[in-house]
């Protein structure tokens, strides 16, 4: 298997991670359960996030710039609904 391939596998796995441990956070019903639900997920995260900047510094995930006009769009939209 390429590194590439192998890389985006593992932090697909690591986000579906960090999904579960988010879930149990909010989800527990005691203090105890709850840090260690949330220490977990921070562990996760920042895992996720090194893994994420190993693979943009290959060049491997690229993203792209939002365009403005439809950020602007979308706020005046979404500011709108609220009132």
């Amino acid at each position: 298997m390429e590194d590439k391939n192998l890389m985006e596998n593992i932090l697909l796995l690591e986000k579906g991670v960090c999904d579960l441990f988010m879930h149990g956070t909010l989800e527990s019903s005691t203090e105890n359960v709850h840090q260690a639900f949330n220490n977990a997920l921070n562990e996760a995260l920042c895992m996720q996030d090194e893994l994420y900047g190993k693979m943009v510094s290959k060049g491997w995930y690229t993203t792209k710039q939002a365009d403005q006009a439809k950020i602007n769009s979308l706020k005046q939209e979404y500011s709108l609904q609220a009132q």
